[in-house]
């Protein structure tokens, strides 16, 4: 009988010691696990909805629980369930496809982090029992980095460029920024689609970060433009990684819905100077030698 008591009690002996773990705890902190979809690229950046029923429709529709008001959200769009403790999303065929992870499906069990494509927006799955500091985490990751393609955003770039320029003149030691623009990303956006736009953006980060050293930071600035900055680099160095660059995104197979897109940067190449005052002066210079890599025919580097 003393075996049943245990078992029902969760009771365990260990090291002559009884430790009880009411099961009726347990289950309590199973059910407490609390799920989400926070927008993490879209018009409203930040705002989450909370997973709390059955099922929620995402769609354009005024009807749907999620309403989203873009064109390449189609009026239902694709539907989140939970089943048996799990959340599930399924596509309601929709035009433009719904995306976990950047692949497209019909149906999915989501995990905590998972990455949800609606039309041009992105949602992020969490699902914790701490939802509150889950959410909290992802908000500051909102203000440092850019939704769409996972590279630092501008704000954060510039305060690390300040604090590298510091250092740089410091201690004498080289600061090299590249600065590079997808060509015709509005060419890509009329064949494609924005949708397109977005993927060739995404990818493109993607294929970059891996190929940067730690210390080095990639950011994106604002459409297609992309900055590197490269600690303790001189302009040769710079100069022979920004070739290196050119190269693999010239060769690299960008594809959309199983089309293949053809995709080139322009490149410019600069390094701290005694003229440079802040962070905005050199990324002006970067800027400037990558406009003349544009005009001197694309798919180039200046510097």
């Amino acid at each position: 009988m003393a075996g049943d008591n245990e078992k029902n009690t969760g009771r365990a002996k260990r090291q002559g010691k009884t430790v009880v773990t009411l099961i009726s705890k347990i289950q309590e902190r199973q059910r407490s696990r609390k799920a989400c979809l926070l927008m993490v690229y879209g018009p409203e950046v930040g705002k989450r909805y909370i997973i709390d029923r059955a099922s929620l429709v995402i769609g354009r529709s005024s009807t749907c629980d999620i309403q989203l008001g873009i064109e390449s959200v189609s009026r239902n769009h694709a539907k989140v369930l939970v089943r048996d403790k799990q959340v599930l999303i399924r596509d309601l065929g929709s035009t433009n496809g719904t995306y976990v992870n950047d692949r497209a499906i019909d149906e999915y069990r989501l995990r905590h982090g998972d990455r949800i494509q609606v039309g041009r927006i992105i949602f992020k799955f969490l699902v914790s029992g701490n939802l509150e500091n889950s959410f909290r985490e992802e908000i500051y990751r909102l203000t440092v980095t850019d939704g769409l393609t996972g590279a630092y955003n501008r704000r954060y770039l510039l305060e690390q460029l300040s604090k590298e320029i510091s250092r740089s003149r410091r201690y004498e030691r080289d600061l090299s920024v590249v600065n590079f623009d997808v060509d015709q990303l509005h060419v890509i956006n009329d064949e494609f689609g924005q949708l397109g736009g977005d993927a060739v953006l995404r990818q493109l980060a993607q294929s970059m970060l891996p190929r940067i050293r730690r210390e080095d930071l990639l950011a994106r600035q604002q459409g297609g433009e992309f900055t590197v900055l490269l600690p303790e680099t001189g302009k040769r160095a710079a100069m022979k990684f920004a070739e290196k660059i050119r190269s693999i995104i010239e060769l690299e197979m960008f594809e959309f819905q199983g089309l293949e897109i053809p995709v080139t940067v322009s490149l410019g190449v600069v390094t701290l100077g005694p003229d440079d005052s802040d962070a905005e002066d050199l990324l002006r210079r970067a800027a400037e030698k990558m406009f003349e890599a544009k005009e001197a025919g694309r798919n180039t580097v200046r510097g």
